[in-house]
């Protein structure tokens, strides 16, 4: 009986402390914004092309250089506005891509969809002409729905996700330094 007693106890803890763990889940940001810049030697409008063009972002792509086989089908314009692709990968998973806007040469926004999941993630490239080049600022937001997992996961995308775009920056600086000026 007294090992009995102290059983139920243990899962009444437990349970008590799922309770608080799903209460204090849902304290946690619904949204999360990563952000990171780089200055590249180059002018916004010969960077332009690698970002615009959703050919050309195999080249510099943090995820597509994770899987060179991804499988890629694109569609729409070549570039800018309305340019889209998706992909399949065993690693990367299934989602598509597409820019919503673009002003040419300074700024791309765009909306990635991941098969699964309902929410949209907002991204944004900035190119700004500074001294020494073009400062490129990639943005990216998402909401976590209400996935108290996602919520919980999303205390470390800043950092994850910032070491993925940080990477694809500096990808994209070897890519056009690497082109002739």
């Amino acid at each position: 009986m007294h090992k009995m007693t102290w059983l139920i106890n243990l899962m009444k803890s437990l349970v008590a402390l799922l309770a608080v763990l799903v209460v204090l889940a849902y304290a946690l940001p619904n949204r999360h914004l990563v952000e990171r810049h780089h200055v590249i030697a180059r002018t916004p409008a010969q960077l332009w092309p690698l970002l615009a063009e959703p050919r050309q972002w195999p080249r510099w792509s943090p995820w597509h250089g994770r899987d060179p086989q991804m499988r890629l089908a694109y569609s729409g314009p070549v570039s800018g506005q309305g340019a889209q692709w998706s992909w399949d990968s065993p690693t990367q998973g299934r989602g598509q891509m597409r820019f919503d806007e673009a002003q040419v040469p300074t700024r791309l926004d765009y909306g990635v969809t991941f098969d699964g999941r309902s929410s949209v993630a907002r991204g944004e490239i900035r190119l700004d002409a500074v001294a020494g080049g073009t400062r490129v600022t990639w943005t990216l937001e998402s909401t976590v729905g209400p996935n108290v997992l996602l919520r919980w996961l999303s205390l470390v995308t800043d950092y994850r996700l910032g070491q993925d775009v940080e990477h694809g920056l500096d990808r994209l600086a070897a890519v056009a330094l690497a082109m002739p000026s």
